[in-house]
């Protein structure tokens, strides 16, 4: 029987792994840019109207994967690896690509992967339990044959479910392009990619079998969607300049964070004087250690526009970064006020700040990362600034409530356990503080109870 027991818990992992939604986002990381937030947010805000979903509540978020490839993984949650955005040649096509994922939101197709899973995994169980009978009883070659005959019956349950969540989802996402009054242009010429990528995978297209994927064939699924969106009255309607212009931008900025520095200098060489390639070679020279070079490249951005709060953002963050702190202090400060107090370049703002080692720049770090975490608790590093500013003046109590505010949010329940319980000790009992770190103490506790569960 022990030996059962780990053929189906193998069983359960080769069947929840094929599902792409079901990939667990812990195991990626994620890329926070004030720029690009603000960007995917608007231009899924008509896409979110058009499927009736509350503003606000679908949030757009960045992984750091080159894979091409986009996914729900529960809630109202659209995750992008960057991959995806270098691939895309325009802000139209990963309109579509956010249609097509909003359409898995509204169809509950996260949470009914259960629904597939359950008939699936009864199969392969019951494959299990007749060859374990099949290897009692002698055959033991017999007993794995029946375990791989009901292994691929499993998975072909699995994958036709899955199928079709895939074009329930690219019907919804037309429909909310439709709405939104977007061409669905950029939808198919995606999809056109990822045939692409297909024909290069295998030798012959024929050879791609479609009972075998998660998703259908991209050239089912353009034939299916060509005749529906090619007749909406906004197939021919231009796509929105601005958001073209906005994307080049961020897709030269992630290019040149996300690739190798040598390689990024090639694509885009000093001759090409446009904002993308300054963008891209700023990050570049940055990340290769050429602090000069990286400054003049943001110096000639902001001169461009001096009151783009973006460009001001990365020279106070290269100025930062290459031990100028002091420097880097007014062009943050303006890029705060030009961005309306985003609190990710406050943030960054707070840092230049304690960076400083300026005792008078404390209590203008604690009013700005004050400003942050309110306006976007998420972020573990603003947190971590915050609890210094509070540790500096002495408030013991406070910065190791920031703390547990941190190590909650980076998986750390241990060490967020032994903060609020710290922070308790301090903090006066009634307050918001005290209540917020007694939520923190409970939700670690049974983080560690459910992780002391799966060890055994």
């Amino acid at each position: 029987m022990r030996c059962l027991r780990q053929f189906a818990r193998l069983a359960l992992f080769v069947l929840l792994s094929a599902g792409l939604t079901l990939r667990p986002v812990a195991a990626q990381s994620v890329l926070r840019d004030a720029e690009t937030e603000k960007f995917l947010q608007d231009i899924s805000a008509p896409l979110v109207a058009a499927a009736g979903l509350q503003p606000g509540n679908v949030k757009i978020i960045l992984i750091g994967d080159p894979e091409i490839n986009a996914f729900v993984a529960g809630g109202q949650y659209v995750y992008i690896h960057s991959g995806l955005l270098i691939a895309a040649t325009s802000a139209n096509e990963v309109q579509g690509v956010i249609a097509h994922e909003i359409g898995h939101i509204t169809g509950g197709h996260v949470i009914r992967n259960n629904e597939g899973a359950k008939p699936a995994m009864g199969i392969m169980l019951l494959s299990l339990l007749l060859g374990a009978a099949a290897a009692a009883a002698g055959s033991a070659e017999a007993g794995m044959g029946l375990f791989s005959a009901g292994q691929r019956a499993a998975m072909g349950k699995y994958l036709a479910f899955s199928r079709a969540q895939e074009g329930s989802a690219d019907a919804a996402g037309a429909s909310f392009l439709e709405k939104a009054g977007i061409t669905g242009k950029g939808m198919l010429s995606f999809f056109g990619k990822l045939r692409s990528q297909e024909y290069r995978l295998t030798s012959s297209y024929a050879q791609v079998d479609p009972y075998a994927q998660t998703h259908p064939l991209t050239a089912d699924r353009i034939t299916t969607l060509r005749g529906t969106l090619e007749a909406s009255p906004n197939w021919n309607k231009p796509t929105d300049a601005g958001f073209e212009k906005r994307f080049a931008r961020i897709k030269g900025k992630l290019y040149g964070f996300v690739t190798d520095p040598d390689l990024v200098l090639r694509k885009y060489p000093e001759s090409d004087q446009s904002v993308l390639a300054r963008y891209a070679r700023a990050y570049a020279w940055h990340r290769a250690a050429y602090p000069e070079k990286a400054e003049a490249e943001i110096e000639k951005l902001v001169a461009s526009d001096p009151q783009d709060p973006y460009f001001l953002e990365l020279k106070g963050q290269i100025l930062t970064e290459s031990g100028k702190p002091t420097a880097a202090i007014a062009p943050l400060r303006a890029a705060v006020a030009n961005s309306r107090n985003e609190p990710l370049i406050a943030a960054s703002l707070g840092h230049a700040l304690i960076a400083s080692e300026d005792p008078k720049n404390l209590a203008e770090a604690g009013q700005v990362l004050k400003l942050a975490v309110n306006r976007d608790e998420d972020n573990p590093f603003a947190w971590y600034e915050l609890g210094l500013v509070y540790d500096r003046a002495g408030d013991r109590a406070r910065a190791a409530m920031a703390s547990a505010e941190r190590y909650s949010l980076i998986n750390q329940p241990g060490m967020a356990l032994s903060n609020a319980e710290m922070a308790l000790q301090g903090l006066p009992a009634g307050t918001p503080d005290y209540i917020r770190a007694q939520d923190i103490a409970v939700t670690a506790r049974n983080e560690m109870e459910n992780q002391k569960s799966k060890r055994r």
